[in-house]
């Protein structure tokens, strides 16, 4: 486990590293609580924390295990134990309170500590799991539709720091076909197969369902389109082997870049209209979402186009 230590006395601070890297745990020792919260703050890897009641001046353990709880969400388990000398009741309710898991004797005992340190990996590995299977696609590994969101939310800040914001949105063309002729295990290869390509070089991805993805990147719109054609033209290389003769898939896509004023909605919304443009100006394709691109009746006629844009053709 990677575990931040927090002890005003470096004394102390050793022996416990001693006990925990003899067990191959990763230690990160703190004598104040603002450094070590930093460090917990930036450094996703830390899944445990063991916490001193008695802090140095201006700090406080128990107001650390509440920060270290805010810290903790349904994305990141962080298992905190409050270490204090005094055995008292009220230091223990505070603690619990105030959001620690544990409660251990200060100085530890090696074997005590060791059964703590396994009962928190048992309980943040389960909250891993559950993570996991909360936030992910089964069939494909990457996001699902109420992660991708939760993820992207904070785009709006990244864009109001003025860092680029794109979306594509991708579909794979004629899915329905492929499930009728080859068969619906072979439509999950094709999904898995787009999905893994899309989320190359650490891309936020998400299915939004069915055969329709979305992928948010730090990148102006020119960057994107070349991401696009890209993942186009290398879906479009996909060969997949099958009884009934080999299969080639393509794709259409979708592109949009955040404008003043915007939201994720908003964002995907616009990519969402260029990506119908582009299965109605003949699939497989790019089409850049920009002013005056729209869908006349969209929610009952999606393939009527009015004024259909700027358009990277296959090649």
């Amino acid at each position: 486990m990677h575990i931040a230590v927090v002890d005003p006395s470096r004394t102390v601070l050793k022996c416990i590293e001693r006990m925990l890297v003899a067990r191959d745990h990763h230690v990160y020792p703190f004598t104040n609580g603002p450094d070590a919260f930093c460090h917990i703050e930036s450094d996703p890897q830390i899944d445990a924390i063991i916490i001193s009641g008695e802090q140095g001046p201006g700090s406080s353990g128990i107001e650390l295990c509440w920060q270290a709880r805010l810290l903790a969400s349904s994305y990141r388990p962080i298992y905190v134990i409050l270490m204090s000398s005094h055995d008292g009741r009220k230091t223990l309710v505070e603690g619990l309170d105030s959001g620690a898991d544990d409660f251990i004797a200060k100085p530890p005992l090696a074997e005590e500590l060791y059964a703590r340190l396994r009962a928190a990996e048992r309980v943040t590995s389960m909250q891993r799991e559950l993570i996991r299977l909360a936030t992910t696609d089964s069939l494909t590994g990457v996001l699902n539709r109420r992660a991708f969101f939760a993820r992207s939310q904070h785009v709006s800040d990244r864009a109001a720091a003025g860092v680029p914001i794109t979306t594509i949105m991708l579909d794979i063309d004629h899915f329905k076909r492929i499930n009728d002729r080859f068969g619906h295990p072979l439509g999950d290869q094709v999904i898995v197969r787009v999905a893994s390509e899309a989320q190359k070089d650490g891309r936020i991805v998400a299915r939004l369902g069915g055969e329709e993805f979305a992928v948010v990147l730090e990148a102006d719109l020119t960057a994107a389109l070349e991401i696009a054609e890209r993942l186009r033209a290398d879906i479009e290389a996909f060969v997949f082997e099958t009884p009934k003769g080999p299969l080639t898939v393509t794709s259409s896509f979708g592109v949009s870049e955040w404008r003043e004023g915007d939201n994720l909605d908003e964002l995907l919304r616009r990519a969402d209209i260029a990506l119908y443009a582009a299965k109605a100006a003949g699939r497989n394709r790019v089409v850049a979402d920009q002013p005056g691109l729209w869908v006349m009746d969209y929610d009952q006629h999606p393939s009527v186009i009015r004024n259909a844009a700027r358009s990277v053709p296959a090649a």
